[in-house]
């Protein structure tokens, strides 16, 4: 079990590697500069290129300046244990919606949102493998019928995974699909079920009225269903994410994110940002291309890895 910790641990770290390039070793580079108002400025600066987004950037300074003027220190040491402690407190907070609790003898659903290009389809197969690991029977409900390439993707992981699939034919009704999933589901034993959907955004009516369609048909079928739904987002988009999780969180209330990508990006400190504007945990993140490289979201090995 400590080896299985240990890896998914380093995982983390090594995925945020180069945010931790980004922060920690351009804030040790302050070693020595007079903490004035240009140094501030410089570090302000650092924090937000990582992605912590201005407010949060600000906030971190804010503290910063008002622990200083009473604890003088040139320690960056003891600035970067500052950092850290702040960090652990914004993740600390609760988040504002939790997941459900299935009834019993009951699957548990999650309905994954996202837009196209996030890394929606691997991340679901990811989670897939997980639920595999710990013995659990999983079903994908493929209601992305807005793009055949997102069926065709889906069945390609289904059945590398061999995990049962329910799908239609390309724009067919997506809640149609979340029907025959939920229903198959109970009749077969499954433990899980993930539904895949469409993640266009260049009209939201529409978006928000499938999403709305496929949450009340799943709760025909499970009266509390869906217990869980995550927004996955791409880490390279940055700023862009915070946008996307905002449109999305308006359309279907989020449980919590899946942070894609991660190891491609220097701007892992978006999770922080999320956090901060919209109470929206990360619960997992992506830490390479293959189907195991999923991760729990770790509060302290996140800190560890942004500030150490």
């Amino acid at each position: 079990m400590f080896n299985f910790l240990k890896t998914g641990y380093e995982k983390i770290k090594s995925a945020l590697s180069k945010t931790h390039s980004a922060l920690s070793t351009r804030i040790k580079a302050l070693l020595g500069k007079p903490w004035d108002e240009e140094t501030f400025d410089q570090l302000e600066q650092i924090l937000f290129e990582a992605d912590l987004g201005t407010e949060c950037a600000s906030f971190f300074v804010d503290k910063l300046r008002s622990r200083l003027r009473y604890s003088p220190t040139n320690s960056i040491e003891e600035i970067l244990k500052i950092f850290h402690a702040e960090t652990l407190a914004i993740l600390s907070t609760e988040a504002k919606m939790q997941p459900k609790t299935p009834a019993p003898s009951e699957p548990y659903v999650i309905l994954i949102v996202g837009v196209n290009g996030s890394g929606k389809t691997t991340s679901i197969a990811k989670l897939s493998k997980r639920f595999q690991k710990e013995g659990k029977k999983v079903l994908l409900a493929a209601a992305d019928t807005f793009r055949a390439a997102a069926i065709e993707q889906l069945t390609t992981w289904a059945e590398r995974l061999q995990i049962d699939i329910i799908k239609s034919s390309p724009r067919s009704d997506p809640s149609a699909v979340a029907f025959d999933a939920l229903t198959a589901a109970k009749a077969r034993g499954a433990d899980v079920v993930l539904i895949d959907t469409a993640g266009r955004l260049q009209n939201k009516t529409d978006l928000m009225k499938e999403l709305e369609k496929v949450r009340r048909t799943c709760s025909k079928v499970l009266p509390e269903a869906p217990h869980e739904t995550l927004l996955v987002l791409d880490a390279t988009t940055g700023q862009n994410a915070i946008d996307q999780a905002k449109i999305f969180n308006e359309v279907t209330p989020l449980n919590g994110i899946i942070l894609a990508k991660l190891d491609g990006s220097a701007k892992g400190g978006i999770v922080l940002s999320i956090y901060q504007q919209l109470g929206i945990p990360v619960r997992w993140i992506g830490t390479g291309e293959g189907a195991e490289d999923l991760e729990p979201f770790d509060p302290a090995a996140y800190a560890d890895s942004l500030f150490s």
